[in-house]
């Protein structure tokens, strides 16, 4: 039987989200279900997860969370923010459709 790894996290409440933020290292993946091209990256994510065990997948609802999105300059989604203990490490930030395998490029150069 194989092993599931990690799922990702979805935080209830702004005060969940920033125990993320100045925490840990965690990826940060800003969606919104009315988005295509976080619906065409969604089924990616779990595998994602299983080759970045070192990091924390948080899901993070841009028009839940709104205000987050404008304070972090989140302009376009699918967008990924990487922090560990409240130190920005890198993003891939952008309005374009993003590959599987351009999001695990963009991990794989992330210094931690």
């Amino acid at each position: 039987m194989e092993k599931v790894g990690k799922r990702m996290i979805t935080p209830k409440s702004l005060e969940e989200l920033s125990t993320y933020v100045e925490k840990g290292k965690n990826v940060f993946f800003f969606t919104a279900g009315w988005c295509g091209d976080c619906n065409f990256i969604k089924p990616y994510m779990p595998e994602i997860e299983k080759d970045f065990p070192e990091w924390q997948f948080i899901e993070v609802d841009r028009d839940r969370y709104i205000d987050v999105a404008a304070e972090w300059n989140i302009f376009g989604i699918p967008s990924f923010v990487v922090i560990k203990d409240g130190k920005e490490l890198g993003r891939l930030v952008n309005k374009d459709r993003k590959t599987k395998e351009e999001i695990e490029s963009f991990l794989s150069s992330i210094q931690a």
